[in-house]
């Protein structure tokens, strides 16, 4: 499996997402980025988020935030 650019931008903007507050959603205004809007599309699409420019994580968002913030704990390397 490659990990195209597209795939990055969602795994980016997943990781934005406060986990500890699912009641804290992101969004993307019409001047940002053309890929960082081109893929807040594309996870509400997924069905991971409930609005075209951010809103809210769903269930299966949630999931996916979780496992895109615990890859990235795991592979960042810890302070020393």
């Amino acid at each position: 499996m490659v990990f195209t650019p597209e795939l990055i931008a969602e795994f980016e903007l997943l990781a934005l997402f406060n986990l500890d507050n699912t009641q804290e959603g992101i969004k993307v205004h019409n001047s940002a980025n053309p890929r960082v809007q081109a893929a807040v599309t594309r996870l509400f699409q997924k069905g991971l988020i409930t609005q075209a420019d951010g809103g809210y994580l769903t269930s299966l968002g949630l999931d996916a935030a979780e496992h895109v913030q615990a890859l990235r704990t795991i592979l960042l390397p810890t302070p020393a």
